[in-house]
């Protein structure tokens, strides 16, 4: 097997635009080589490996544990539960769901149909008190949007961030004061407004009494899950809590679709089978026009402008549409 990747090879692995690594290039994240006769980009094997976590590994014989047994049963209240990921893999780990509050409906239902035994808190968690829960749970976590503050001060304090669903969060740990809060974004967070809004969290979270262990991007991948989804993870503990956190260990193997459809080590049984979903004509027409390992910008101009509609004006990739 060769050693380097071309630009469109590294990125069908990674998952990103060539757009996307031209600019990681330039930002040093993922180093290009030139091919010595057509000064193409090159990326080598070993770095993309690294940067997904030995996704090239074919036959690992051992695994990674992260078990833990607890010497209690903790509780959980979760914010912005969506429904139900997080709050799901938190009860795997052994914690228990207290309470959970989200305010898009169907995800409400989707909670309930799922877990009747979970208390859900259908609405705006800005009209929520949750004193109550003040020493009956030891963990908030929250998928918290990630939003612009006001940079007015010297030092971003919690009244700067009023408005915002940050401010939200950190309202209900001062409330709850648990011993551990556990906020969740997207990576992109690390460079939202050249890193400030991030270190505008760490700097909330501390003037409530949490000090903030360093920040990660944990891959998916890398812990037992077929897919490539990284997530900021910002966890804060108690000041008056003696504690050393350890992020978990991730996982030597790397699963794939396979293995997400088929019956082996991740699950029981296949995937049933499934007539899938039904197109419009319409969009069947479309569909057909799209060549193999193509996308939308393989149409005809117009009528990627009727199909993207007014995501054609909003620039970016987009490359899963069509």
């Amino acid at each position: 097997m060769k050693d380097y990747l071309s630009l469109a090879e590294a990125a069908e692995i990674i998952g990103k635009s060539k757009e996307t690594l031209r600019r990681w290039d330039k930002e040093g994240i993922l180093n290009a080589v030139r091919e010595p006769v057509s000064n193409y980009r090159m990326y080598h094997k070993n770095d993309v490996a690294q940067l997904l976590g030995s996704l090239f590994a074919e036959d690992v014989s051992h695994e990674v544990s992260n078990y833990v047994t607890p010497d209690h049963r903790y509780g959980v209240l979760e914010l912005f539960a969506g429904a139900g990921g997080l709050a799901i893999g938190l009860e795997k780990a052994g914690l228990h769901c207290v309470a959970l509050n989200e305010l898009d409906k169907w995800a409400c239902q989707t909670l309930r149909q799922n877990r009747p035994q979970w208390q859900v808190l259908e609405g705006d968690i800005k009209n929520y008190d949750f004193s109550q829960y003040h020493g009956q749970v030891d963990v908030v976590t929250g998928s918290f949007p990630c939003q612009a503050f006001s940079y007015a001060g010297k030092k971003l304090g919690l009244e700067d961030a009023r408005g915002t669903l940050f401010y939200e969060f950190a309202r209900v740990v001062q409330e709850v004061r648990p011993a551990l809060c556990i906020g969740e974004n997207v990576r992109g967070l690390l460079s939202h407004a050249k890193g400030k809004t991030l270190q505008g969290m760490i700097s909330i979270l501390d003037e409530i009494g949490y000090q903030v262990v360093p920040v990660q991007v944990l891959k998916a991948v890398q812990y037992r899950v077929p897919q490539k989804r990284e997530r900021l993870i910002l966890v804060g503990v108690r000041k008056d809590i003696d504690l050393h956190f350890d992020y978990p260990k991730p996982h030597k193997r790397i699963y794939t679709l396979k293995d997400a459809l088929k019956k082996g080590s991740l699950y029981d049984t296949d995937v049933p089978p499934s007539i899938g979903v039904s197109y419009p004509e319409h969009k069947k027409k479309v569909l057909d026009l799209v060549p193999p390992k193509g996308y939308w910008r393989d149409l005809p101009p117009d009528i990627q402008k009727a199909y993207m509609g007014g995501s054609f004006y909003l620039g970016g990739g987009k490359t899963g549409m069509a």
